[in-house]
């Protein structure tokens, strides 16, 4: 087994929730080289090819899509068993960023958007979640329970108390999205103890409408699945959208206390866990 190899696997026996199953789908850390391999192919085809991302010479060479952050994360994979165990089956991907990991880069992906320094003085371990996606033709609400599952035994194993990251919404013309953003502004927006900023040279203020004239269950069917996600989870928003040219989206900050992600998961994840063991 190489050295990179035996670093994967450490790190995801670390990690230490198994594999959680519904069905033929199980979600756990990937474990391989070539699991991680399929995770960057995973990304390239859903952000490249069916979000119109542009990719520069290296990405369009590799068709991946891969940064310094895949070496110090931890990547969590829904499998298809029907497909295949192993790198074959990945169908969904999480990328899972915690404080120890961010220090071998020296910071967080985040933190190239925006000022989360508020949450890195958080007491306790924190996560910072990135790069979700799942293939076209397996987009439904069990995967993405899955992922979620996944997310709750990960948090629970490393008694995260806080998780954050950003999460895009399709197209870079913020007025388009003026409902949207003004919607997640005035309706969810992060206690200031936690609420990140985007940085300065990148700001883009969310109040792009009169928000009196917003029906706010229009504006909610109107989020990308992943936001929904987010706030039903009790999730709030950071102060100022980001405009991000490379991956054709408007970005915004989303903060979760995770109380409410163990309490909605865990009983799932106990029963796995005792039937892993009987």
């Amino acid at each position: 087994m190489t050295a990179e190899k035996n670093l994967i696997v450490s790190a995801a026996e670390e990690a230490g929730f198994g594999e959680l199953r519904a069905g033929n789908l199980g979600v756990r850390i990937a474990t391989t080289a070539g699991e991680i391999d399929a995770v960057q192919a995973l990304r390239y085809q859903v952000f490249y090819r069916e979000m119109g991302a542009h990719p520069g010479p290296d990405v369009s060479a590799s068709q991946r899509d891969s940064d310094a952050f895949d070496a110090v994360a931890d990547h969590l994979v829904v499998v298809d068993h029907s497909i295949g165990p192993g790198p074959e089956g990945v169908v969904g991907t999480y990328r899972l960023i915690r404080r120890a990991a961010a220090a071998r880069i020296g910071r967080f992906y985040s933190a190239a958007e925006y000022d989360i320094s508020m949450m890195e003085r958080f007491p306790g371990e924190i996560l910072e979640l990135g790069r979700s996606c799942v293939a076209a033709d397996h987009r439904s609400r069990a995967v993405m329970q899955l992922l979620w599952s996944g997310i709750a035994a990960y948090v629970f194993r490393h008694r995260i108390p806080l998780m954050f990251g950003c999460a895009s919404l399709p197209g870079i013309d913020p007025d388009v999205l003026g409902v949207e953003l003004t919607y997640l502004y005035f309706n969810h927006l992060a206690p200031e103890e936690i609420r990140p900023r985007a940085l300065p040279d990148l700001y883009v203020d969310m109040r792009r409408v009169d928000p009196a004239t917003i029906d706010p269950r229009r504006a909610l069917i109107k989020l990308p699945p992943l936001i929904k996600g987010y706030l039903r989870l009790g999730g709030f928003i950071g102060d100022g959208a980001v405009i991000d040219r490379q991956f054709n989206t408007t970005d915004v900050a989303v903060v979760v206390k995770t109380d409410l992600v163990t309490k909605k998961y865990y009983r799932h994840y106990q029963l796995e866990q005792r039937g892993a063991t009987d």
